[in-house]
C-alpha cells in the first residue's frame, strides 16, 4: 500500500534520491505491518474468475503487487508508478522473491492525460494512490477505458494516517499525536483535497457500476511485529514536517523527544503502541459492452485478520 507517491516532489541528484529512499523504508513498513489485511482485501475482491492481466495503479515499492502475486499464482502484474526510484525497489525485491518474469514496471504520471499502454487487465488495483490525483476524475475514467469488459476496479484508501500512540500519553503531553494529525489539517486540504473522499458517486460518474464497499478496523498490537516501533517514528517524523508551523512550541518539544532515538522518551523505546486506522475498499465493475449473460462465480472469501 502507498500513500504519497503519485505527488512526491520532481527534482534532480541527492535530494530526490534521499526522498525516494526514506518514502520507500516508510511504504515497505507499511507492507510489512498490514500485510494480513491486504491478503484479507485481495481475498475478498467480488471476482468473476481469477484475473491473468492485473495492473497496479500508484504502486510504490509493491505492496499489493506482491499480495496479488501471491492470491493469483497464474497472474501477471503491471506496476505503475511516477516514481523510478520505488519501481527500481519493486524489481529488486521481484527478482529476490523469484517472481520477476511476473512483473513489469512502467514509469508513468498518472495525471497525465495520456498514459502509456497498459494492456487490457481484468483488474486493476489502486491502493492510497486515487486520492493523490490532481484530476480523479479523468483518472477514473482512463481506469475505466484501461479495464477489460467486466473487469473489476479496486480502489483502497485509508481514512488517515494511523494512530500509534494510547489517548493518554506521553505522559507530560497527553493528546499530543492527536493534536499533530490536527495540525495537518490545513496541509492536507490544500495539497490532497481527496484524502478521505467518497470514492461510490465518483466511480459510478465514469462509468462503473459498484458492486460492494467495505470498511475495515485497523487495529495492530505492537506485540505482532517488531516492525511496528519503526512504522510509528517513520510516520510520526513525516506528521512532523506538516504539523510543525501549527504546533505550539510545548507539542513540537514532546513531539522531537519522541523522534529523537537516542531519547529516553523515543518512541522506540515505548511498549504500549498499536496501529490504529480504517480502510475502505470499493470494488467496481467495468459493465460488460455485450448483452452476453454471463456466470457469477461465488466471490473469494477469506477469514477476517485478527485485531
Amino acid at each position: 500500500m502507498t500513500q504519497t507517491h503519485q505527488h512526491a516532489p520532481h527534482g534532480e541528484g541527492g535530494h530526490h534520491q534521499a526522498h525516494d529512499d526514506g518514502q520507500a523504508e516508510i511504504l515497505d513498513l507499511d507492507a510489512e505491518v498490514l500485510a494480513e489485511h491486504i491478503a484479507f482485501i485481495t481475498a475478498w475482491l467480488p471476482l468473476r474468475t481469477a484475473p491473468r492481466r492485473i495492473v497496479d495503479l500508484g504502486c510504490g515499492t509493491g505492496a499489493g503487487t506482491f499480495a496479488l502475486l501471491e492470491r493469483f499464482p497464474e497472474a501477471h502484474v503491471t506496476a505503475v508508478d511516477t516514481s523510478a526510484g520505488h519501481l527500481q525497489h519493486l524489481r529488486e525485491k521481484a527478482c529476490a522473491r523469484g517472481v520477476e518474469e511476473r512483473v513489469r514496471t512502467v514509469q508513468a504520471d498518472l495525471d497525465a492525460a495520456d498514459w502509456p499502454d497498459l494492456g487490457t487487465p481484468d483488474l486493476v488495483w489502486a491502493s492510497a494512490s486515487m486520492h493523490h490525483m490532481a484530476r480523479p476524475d479523468r483518472a477514473l475514467a482512463s481506469v475505466h477505458d484501461l479495464l477489460a469488459p467486466g473487469g473489476l476496479f479496486a480502489v483502497v484508501e485509508l481514512d488517515g494516517f494511523p494512530r500509534f500512540l494510547p489517548a493518554d500519553t506521553p505522559e507530560h503531553r497527553p493528546g499530543l499525536e492527536e493534536r499533530c494529525h490536527r495540525a495537518t489539517d490545513s496541509f492536507h486540504a490544500e495539497h490532497v483535497p481527496h484524502r478521505g473522499a467518497d470514492w461510490g458517486p465518483m466511480l459510478t460518474a465514469a462509468g462503473f457500476t459498484v458492486e460492494d464497499r467495505r470498511t475495515l478496523t485497523v487495529d495492530v498490537p505492537g506485540d505482532r511485529s517488531a516492525a511496528i516501533g519503526r512504522y510509528a517514528h517513520g510516520s510520526l517524523r513525516r506528521v512532523r514536517g506538516a504539523a510543525a508551523p501549527a504546533l505550539d512550541p510545548e507539542d513540537l518539544a514532546a513531539l522531537d523527544e519522541l523522534l529523537d532515538t537516542a531519547s529516553p522518551y523515543s518512541i522506540l523505546r515505548r511498549d504500549d503502541l498499536a496501529v490504529r486506522t480504517e480502510r475502505t475498499v470499493w470494488a467496481a465493475r467495468r459493465t460488460r459492452s455485450t448483452a452476453t449473460p454471463e456466470t457469477v462465480l461465488d466471490p473469494l472469501t477469506a477469514p477476517h485478520p485478527a485485531a
